[in-house]
């Protein structure tokens, strides 16, 4: 997709997406089964439940023709354009059917965590979880920013279909296996259970397993699988009687806070960084995490060598959540933030009214990597081959000492970064010539000027028409 939107249309759900009713025991999941029992439910599946935002897509005669968030249930917006972006959605089904599916938009566990690398090295801000990720880059008016965003989806419902052509056998487990087969990527840990202790069981083991997943999930769901009896069981206003949501509680570790070391950003911001004792965490083994700013070290009265807290925010970012101030013995010690840049040692300064410390020397080497990453980024000049790697072995070379250089470099310098690497040279020069005819508002947005983003930039070179006016 390449459009660029006002706004969203509104669509009607034909079929209501609700959502579904919460249970934090496995004492409430039983009685659920054994209200179930007694409407002669005798089985039922247990799927993951995909940590995203759901969607509807709709086909016609095995075209996608529409999608469209989940909205209130009633009304969602029409996201189609942002849904074929994605991979894993089909524009053509297997057969020519009429059929609508209800699927979770969601963002796999290292492609966030790499996702927020990058932001990271480009100074820009994390997303807090891969939700709220995934639940942005399907809203964006722009496909072509949802387009560069690693969104997958996991089908994991028959909303609407026509009966003559597209047999469900009144089983949601048979309906699952005949969507894998006209091409969706379907939900993939599914269990038929026949008793409620197989149902139980196949919730724990998905709780055991979590952190093998590549995905995140917010729990576990437990359906009737008898379609019938769901009609029978009908629903709610907002939530189906036929199924329920079991939430596994959030895993917390403590460990030992060794130090707190201050990284520099693109803009010379000063964030302080937690250096903890390595301790598994959700599946992850956690040795460091962001402590944000001064303020958030004080709010949380933080000393070096306490005993704290770690939780991984959504399962994927960790954070120090509590502070144990009992287990103290006196040889802890205040943070102190410096008052000069602990790379290049130029002074530190913190703005009234911001919570952020900036060094403010000119020429920073912290800052170097990460303002060469921005400039070429694509909100930037957009060169394309010229990533942080090879910007690191630019750097490393002595070939990039600041933005400039980028446009002295030679096919022989570049060349010598790689084995045969001649192609790659000259694809690169190509690149960065063409980076010239770039909007002045790209160069702009490129220069990494505090406060000057890509809005910013377009609104000066609206009313100043040239670099030499602004």
């Amino acid at each position: 997709g390449g459009t660029v939107k006002e706004g969203f249309e509104k669509v009607e759900h034909a079929v209501p997406l609700q959502s579904l009713q919460d249970v934090f025991s496995l004492e409430e999941v039983n009685e659920f089964c054994l209200k179930m029992q007694k409407e002669s439910v005798t089985e039922y599946v247990v799927e993951t439940k995909i940590d995203g935002l759901s969607a509807a897509l709709q086909y016609e005669k095995g075209i996608f023709v529409q999608g469209a968030t989940r909205g209130n249930g009633l009304i969602g917006e029409d996201v189609t354009d942002n849904l074929k972006t994605i991979a894993h959605i089909p524009k053509k089904l297997n057969e020519d059917i009429n059929i609508t599916v209800r699927g979770e938009v969601f963002i796999g566990t290292k492609e966030f965590e790499k996702m927020n690398a990058e932001r990271e090295i480009m100074d820009e801000p994390l997303f807090a979880n891969a939700r709220n990720a995934a639940a942005g880059s399907l809203r964006q008016l722009d496909s072509r920013v949802t387009a560069m965003r690693p969104l997958d989806i996991f089908i994991f419902n028959v909303q609407k279909y026509e009966a003559e052509t597209f047999d469900s056998e009144n089983s949601h487990f048979t309906e699952l296996n005949k969507l894998e087969k006209l091409g969706f990527n379907v939900v993939p840990v599914r269990t038929l259970c026949s008793t409620i202790d197989e149902a139980i069981e196949a919730i724990q083991k998905i709780g055991e397993d979590r952190e093998k997943l590549s995905f995140g999930i917010d729990g576990a769901v437990i359906k009737v699988d008898n379609l019938r009896l769901r009609e029978i069981l009908g629903t709610t206003y907002k939530v189906p009687k036929w199924a329920i949501a079991y939430k596994y509680p959030p895993e917390k570790k403590e460990t030992k806070l060794l130090d707190i070391v201050c990284q520099v950003g693109r803009t010379g911001a000063i964030t302080p960084t937690a250096i903890l004792e390595p301790v598994k965490v959700a599946g992850s083994t956690i040795s460091k995490t962001t402590l944000h700013n001064e303020d958030f070290i004080k709010q949380k009265g933080l000393k070096i060598g306490d005993t704290v807290v770690i939780q991984r925010q959504g399962d994927v970012i960790p954070e120090v959540v509590d502070v144990l101030k009992r287990k103290r013995n006196g040889t802890e010690r205040d943070f102190v933030m410096p008052t000069v840049c602990p790379v290049c040692g130029a002074p530190v300064v913190r703005e009234e009214g911001e919570a952020v410390a900036r060094c403010i020397g000119i020429e920073c080497s912290a800052k170097l990597l990460r303002n060469l990453a921005h400039f070429a980024s694509k909100e930037g000049m957009d060169i394309d081959g010229l990533g942080i790697k090879i910007i690191e072995q630019l750097v490393d070379k002595g070939l990039l000492k600041n933005i400039t250089d980028i446009y002295t470099l030679t096919i022989d310098e570049i060349a010598s970064l790689k084995k045969n690497g001649k192609k790659f040279a000259q694809n690169l020069i190509d690149a960065i010539n063409e980076s010239k005819n770039n909007d002045l508002f790209k160069l702009l947005t490129a220069l990494g000027i505090r406060h000057i983003g890509t809005k910013s930039a377009k609104g000066l070179c609206k009313k100043y028409k040239s670099i030499d006016e602004i």
